[in-house]
């Protein structure tokens, strides 16, 4: 039992490391253009992340086409059926724990959904978001 909190707290200390650092070095590039920039948005994130586009393929879809609705619950990918775990790191641990994944799919996704990457103010208040759901 010691074993699995000891696992548990290693695992929240390692996620709040990792994307804290990601959305302060996010926070600097917004600063640059905006130096009135106080936070991320939780709210901007969620219209961002439910709001349909002509993405990949000339489909119209949004991020909730493949991670759904329901953050915490897996979902399936809308081109190849393939299964995506939670994307809430509240009901999967792993999220958010590695900083090249994060960068490798926050670009990925934005380019599958809008066509282009998306800005630094996009990827924190989308990534805001989902560690807040």
């Amino acid at each position: 039992m010691k074993i699995l909190l000891l696992t548990a707290l290693l695992l929240n200390l390692c996620f709040g490391s990792v994307v804290d650092d990601y959305l302060n070095s996010l926070k600097q590039e917004v600063l640059k253009e905006n130096p009135n920039f106080t936070s991320f948005d939780a709210s901007r994130g969620e219209k961002i992340f439910t709001s349909n586009h002509i993405g990949k393929k000339g489909k119209e879809i949004s991020c909730t086409s493949c991670h759904g609705t329901d953050l915490n619950k897996s979902s399936e990918n809308f081109f190849t059926g393939k299964v995506i775990e939670p994307l809430s790191p509240k009901a999967n641990p792993k999220r958010f724990t590695d900083l090249a994944e994060i960068e490798k799919w926050i670009k990925r996704n934005f380019n599958d959904v809008y066509n282009r990457e998306g800005t630094a103010l996009e990827k924190g208040d989308v990534i805001t978001y989902i560690i807040n759901k």
